[in-house]
C-alpha cells in the first residue's frame, strides 16, 4: 500500500496540482491538510472522477483535513482530535482504509511564541499524545499522518541555530514528539533514513527551494502493528517545482499488506 500526506495549502486554489500529482504517483491512501475550504466547497466530484474517495473535515478560509481512498471511500471514525470540546479548530480526521486507522492532522503552528497560539499548540500536542495513547491500546494497525509543524531535531531543519525560539522548534516541542516516539510511535523517515536531510517543506521566498533550505515537518507515525511492515520512505520534490504548488511537497511511504485487488503491482 502506497501511503501518502500532502499539506495542499489551499485545496480548489491548488486542485489542478493535486490532481496532476495523484495521476503521476497514484497513491492508495492520502491525508491531506490546509484545505482552505468549508466542508460544502470541498471538490468531491473532482476527486471522484480521478478515482478518488474523500472524507474531510474543512473550515473556512483555514486549517481542514481529508482522507482520500483510491477506489473507495475511507469508513469515517473521528472528526476533531479529543480533550477539549470547545476547539473549532478542523485539525484532525480519522478513517478506516483496508483494515488500517489512518488518523490525518494538521498540528498548529504556534507562532508567535511565547504566546497564546504557542499555549495552544502545546495543549493541543498534550490532547494528541493522550489520544495516541488510547490508540496504542487499541493494538490495531494506525498511522498518524500530517504536518505536524514540528522540526524533531538538528538534521530536520537548514540552519537550527537560525530557529531555535521559533513554535516548531522550541524544546518543549520536540520534547512533546520525542515523547510521541516513547510511547512506541515509529518516525517512518528517519527509520528508514537515519543520518540523511530530509525536507518537506521550503517558504516561497528567497529561492528556498532552489536553495534547499527546507524544513522536516511533514510526519509519518506508525503503530506497533504496522511498523515492521514499513518498506520505503520518500518526498516527492518534484510537484514542489510546480507552477501554483504548495510550499509543501508529498509524501510518500510504502507498506506491505494483503493484496487488496487494485494496487497496480506494488
Amino acid at each position: 500500500m502506497r501511503i501518502a500526506t500532502y499539506n495542499v495549502n489551499g485545496i480548489n486554489g491548488r486542485l489542478n496540482v493535486l490532481l496532476r500529482w495523484l495521476k503521476e504517483d497514484k497513491p492508495d491512501v492520502v491525508c491531506l491538510q490546509e484545505l482552505k475550504t468549508t466542508d460544502d466547497k470541498f471538490p468531491r466530484q473532482q476527486l471522484e472522477s480521478a478515482g478518488y474517495g474523500a472524507v474531510w473535515h474543512g473550515q473556512k478560509s483555514w486549517n481542514g483535513v481529508a482522507i482520500l481512498a483510491r477506489g473507495q471511500k475511507p469508513h469515517l471514525t473521528r472528526k476533531g482530535l479529543p480533550g477539549d470540546p470547545d476547539d473549532s479548530h478542523s485539525r484532525y480526521i480519522e478513517a478506516a482504509v483496508d483494515g488500517i486507522l489512518f488518523g490525518c492532522l494538521y498540528l498548529p503552528n504556534g507562532n508567535p511564541a511565547p504566546g497564546p497560539k504557542y499555549d495552544y499548540k502545546l495543549r493541543w500536542f498534550r490532547r494528541l499524545q493522550n489520544y495516541a495513547g488510547e490508540l496504542l491500546d487499541l493494538d490495531v494497525p494506525a498511522l498518524l499522518v500530517g504536518d505536524f509543524n514540528v522540526m524533531p531535531t538538528d538534521l530536520d531543519v537548514y540552519k537550527p541555530e537560525r530557529w531555535r525560539d521559533d513554535a516548531l522548534f522550541r524544546p518543549e516541542v520536540r520534547k512533546a514528539y520525542a515523547k510521541l516516539l516513547a510511547k512506541g510511535w515509529t518516525d517512518a523517515i528517519r527509520t528508514l533514513h537515519p543520518n540523511e536531510r530530509i525536507y518537506t517543506f521550503w517558504k516561497y521566498w528567497r529561492n528556498s527551494f532552489e536553495r534547499d533550505a527546507g524544513l522536516r515537518i511533514d510526519h509519518f507515525l506508525l503503530s506497533p502493528a504496522i511498523s515492521p511492515s514499513l518498506k520505503l520512505a520518500t518526498v516527492r520534490r518534484k510537484p514542489r517545482g510546480w507552477v501554483g504548488t504548495s510550499d509543501h511537497a508529498p509524501v510518500i511511504i510504502e507498506i506491505d499488506v494483503p493484496n487488496n485487488g487494485d494496487n497496480d503491482g506494488r
